[in-house]
């Protein structure tokens, strides 16, 4: 499966870990944490309700404008009392200055942290007591946020989420203490595998661009962040021009308008974005090594993708499903884990962002196997590059594409992020409907296509473990002391 950009704290996977939902598919997402989470039995009883409940994706999608000019995509659900919403704000960590990466994030750590005439602790318990749901997260295009409140509690939680828009606090001891909490999870990824296979491969794919940057920043940005710094984030992206809204749930347009305005409505009119130039992943084959004393080693690949409006994206949203995206019926996995055993599991993923495009895949293995895994893959990605898929693989993707999408939207909250993704993407109101046509629509000699331009040209590859002649020695065991 494929999805919108999801280059965060570690590069993503699809399928095997589930988070956030997602623009195609709904799969993981690394930075999507939420920073705060109340969520109560009552809460929890009525999202496993909506589960089972009829897809939402058969409703009616409404576009709504408020009485103040609010956009937003709308569907109404009386299934259970409970209401979702999906925002977002043009600019992302793409806006954080050059020099002072993990501004987006920090931001989104802080929003809550007190707000209006609340200090954290106020703020936090009036979420508590009315099981509000509110948590932001800075992907690298857009500040995203959710809101999910059950019916009888929606004044409070569209008021709470105004007040942390409009008027956050960022006191000073709230923030060292979150700085803190960010600078632990960064010290903790300089001896995590996967976290710097993910920086190593960002260097590589896009050097200093804007994208080349983790989204949490580093051990040398995060410290200098000011609280000036935090303030000028918010004046130039929370801005209304850039703002896309997705609500799914228990309440009439009307209602929905007026609280809306009051939410958004005296947020600034213009963001003030600093331009971010369009950028093309480095081009195919380099390899990179990182030295680290794990017992397994990591290896993440990739190489530049295709842009959510390409008009051949499909095609190669059908055929990477095919080659990594299908979980156990993957070409990938069957070749690496099911004939040769050598890694547990193994996924690749198109990626997409507003300035960019790429595939990545992951995989981990023994470090004294490191060589044949890499070989293997690239084997598999020449292979399908040079001949394409079968007619029976096209078949069977399509199929499972079609069918999955629905099974995606089966709650308010999923087919909120899913209607907002669809807004950053660019796509039409009824795109839900038209999508299996466009799915059915890719002919083999598309799909063979899409892979040519994929992986014709070979592999980015980042490799993090320990050297190629440590792993080939056997590991010291410490001599026990004689009584």
């Amino acid at each position: 499966m494929a999805r919108e950009e999801a280059l965060g704290d570690g590069l993503s996977d699809q399928g095997h870990r589930h988070r956030q939902a997602r623009g195609e598919a709904f799969v993981t997402y690394p930075f999507l944490r939420a920073h705060h989470f109340a969520l109560s039995f009552v809460t929890g009883a009525a999202l496993a309700l909506a589960a089972v409940s009829p897809s939402h994706a058969a409703a009616k999608i409404q576009h709504l404008t408020s009485p103040g000019g609010i956009e937003a995509w709308f569907v109404q659900d009386a299934t259970v009392p409970l209401i979702a919403m999906e925002y977002s704000f043009a600019g992302g960590s793409a806006q954080d200055p050059k020099d002072k990466s993990g501004v987006a994030n920090l931001v989104g750590d802080l929003l809550d942290e007190g707000s209006g005439d609340l200090d954290s602790k106020t703020f936090h318990e009036r979420l508590d007591r009315r099981a509000i749901e509110l948590s932001f997260n800075a992907t690298r295009d857009a500040f995203r946020g959710s809101l999910r409140m059950l019916r009888d509690n929606k004044d409070e939680a569209f008021d709470l989420l105004r007040m942390a828009l409009t008027s956050p606090h960022f006191d000073t001891a709230d923030v060292e203490r979150i700085r803190s909490q960010v600078i632990s999870g960064l010290r903790r990824e300089t001896t995590n595998p996967t976290s710097l296979a993910s920086r190593k491969f960002l260097e590589v794919a896009f050097g200093d661009h804007p994208y080349g940057r983790q989204t949490n920043g580093n051990l040398n940005s995060v410290p200098t962040i000011t609280v000036a710094d935090l303030k000028d984030y918010v004046g130039r992206v929370l801005a209304k021009d850039g703002l896309k809204i997705a609500v799914v749930g228990d309440v009439d347009p009307a209602t929905l308008g007026k609280l809306l305005d009051h939410t958004f409505g005296s947020l600034p009119a213009k963001a003030n974005l600093t331009p971010v130039p369009d950028v093309d992943a480095a081009k195919p084959p380099q390899r990179a090594f990182v030295t680290l004393d794990v017992p397994q080693t990591v290896i993440t690949f990739g190489g530049p993708g295709v842009k959510r409006s390409d008009p051949n994206f499909m095609a190669a949203y059908v055929v990477n499903h095919i080659l990594g995206g299908g979980g156990l019926s993957s070409r990938l996995y069957r070749e690496v884990r099911e004939k040769r055993g050598l890694a547990y599991s193994v996924y690749e993923s198109l990626l997409w962002m507003e300035h960019s495009a790429l595939f990545t895949g992951n995989t981990g293995t023994r470090a004294d196997r490191a060589g044949d895994t890499i070989d293997a893959i690239e084997k598999e990605v020449r292979r399908i590059a040079e001949e394409g898929p079968t007619q029976k693989e096209l078949d069977e993707a399509k199929s499972y594409l079609k069918g999955s999408q629905m099974l995606a939207l089966d709650t308010s909250s999923k087919l909120a992020q899913a209607l907002l993704q669809y807004q950053q993407d660019k796509l039409p109101i009824d795109y839900i409907e038209k999508r299996n046509a466009i799915v059915d629509a890719v002919t083999l000699d598309d799909a063979k296509a899409a892979a040519k331009r994929l992986w014709g040209e070979g592999l980015l590859t980042v490799v993090v473990g320990r050297a190629p002649q440590a792993a080939a020695q056997p590991v010291a065991v410490p001599a026990t002391k004689s009584n």
